[in-house]
């Protein structure tokens, strides 16, 4: 029973990645009014996520040890080498498709696939614990997936993908969850040498998807309105994710 409640749970989490698909019935131009005020959410939310849930959690899980600030630097720095290496692939074997936005989205799938591991793995290792306490982990990671999930549909349409493969590839990520789940269920009594090191990478993972890809793109657009507007989807992702964290 305890497999059964933590399975549905994830899928149900998964299918939150499909809640980007108003997309599809809205027009261009009011696609690209919101498109980023999205990406802005995704930024408040990514450095919100790492700096009071995962880097926090991590620290609750081992103490202020030296694996930790270790894994989180090999997240930053893994990610930076991995956007080199798409770079060199899309600029010198296909100049025509060098474009740095195209590199964001895929910086931003691989991230959130590590994100809904860890998710998967925290739903299944709760129920392990109680029932209880898996439904209301449950409930903490769908409130937390809502806006997380708007926002990274948005960042995939800003990086070119069509609405439709948006939503698609935003699926696939978000199944990265039901592994996570089913590692934890399989060998429960290991994976707590896993997460100790991918929650830490996850976290360096999204500072430098905020910082060194998403906040860029924002300020290339210095309209006063429109720098509002990116700064109220920052202040809006940051303030529901403290208030998951104040919730928790």
């Amino acid at each position: 029973m305890v497999y059964f409640y933590a399975i549905a749970s994830v899928m149900l989490v998964s299918l939150l990645s499909f809640i980007g698909i108003f997309f599809l019935f809205i027009s261009s131009t009011r696609l690209k009014s919101v498109i980023m005020f999205l990406v802005s959410l995704s930024v408040g939310t990514l450095l919100t996520d790492a700096t009071l849930h995962l880097i926090p959690e991590a620290i609750a899980r081992q103490g202020l040890v030296f694996s930790i600030w270790f894994w989180f630097m090999i997240g930053v720095l893994a990610f930076f080498i991995l956007e080199k290496v798409i770079h060199w692939h899309h600029c010198h074997l296909d100049p025509e498709q060098c474009d740095h936005i195209k590199a964001v989205g895929v910086m931003n799938i691989l991230g959130d696939s590590l994100h809904n591991f860890i998710d998967g793995a925290v739903i299944a290792g709760s129920y392990l614990i109680s029932l209880p306490l898996g439904l209301a982990t449950t409930v903490a990671v769908v409130a937390h997936e809502i806006p997380h999930e708007f926002g990274n549909v948005g960042v995939l349409i800003h990086a070119g993908y069509s609405r439709t493969r948006a939503l698609w590839l935003n699926f696939l990520s978000a199944l990265a969850a039901l592994l996570g789940a089913i590692i934890t269920l399989v060998v429960s009594t290991k994976i707590a040498g896993l997460t100790d090191f991918i929650i830490p990478f996850t976290a360096g993972n999204f500072i430098y998807i905020a910082a060194a890809d998403l906040i860029p793109e924002l300020k290339h657009d210095t309209d006063l309105p429109k720098s509002f507007r990116q700064l109220a989807g920052i202040l809006l992702g940051t303030g529901i994710m403290v208030v998951l964290k104040l919730w928790n």
